[in-house]
């Protein structure tokens, strides 16, 4: 399953992260992902809990945001929406565009938990 590699790698980012923060856990994850990225989000979301496992993510919440796609018009030099089967200039209808948008996977952001330093108990 590719989706379990993209989510290993994932899961690698964010470890790295939490390391450089001193975050004891991870609480969410927010990618954005583009309806040419080649990845299916379903498959995506049911291996994230066996990438997670046993790391700092295992309780941390996966946010997939869609991206649209958005073409660049080398003709008119116009940026517009596309669907993915229609890689079409919106402005002008030319066939010679390229994807500026719509084909990545984007770690967004990942919502930390700190580690308490020096914590004092309760009543001191």
């Amino acid at each position: 399953m590719h989706e379990l590699s993209v989510c290993m790698s994932l899961i690698g980012q964010v470890e790295q992260l939490a390391r450089e923060n001193d975050a004891a856990s991870v609480t969410q994850i927010v990618i954005k992902v583009g309806p040419l990225s080649g990845i299916e989000t379903d498959l995506l979301e049911n291996a994230y809990p066996v990438a997670a496992a046993g790391t700092v993510a295992v309780d941390a919440e996966l946010v997939i945001e869609p991206s649209d796609i958005v073409v660049h018009c080398n003709e008119c030099g116009a940026d517009s929406q596309a669907p993915p089967n229609r890689l079409l200039c919106a402005e002008c209808g030319d066939y010679r565009t390229r994807i500026v948008s719509g084909d990545e996977m984007i770690l967004q952001r990942v919502e930390l938990t700190p580690r308490t330093v020096g914590a004092r108990p309760a009543g001191d």
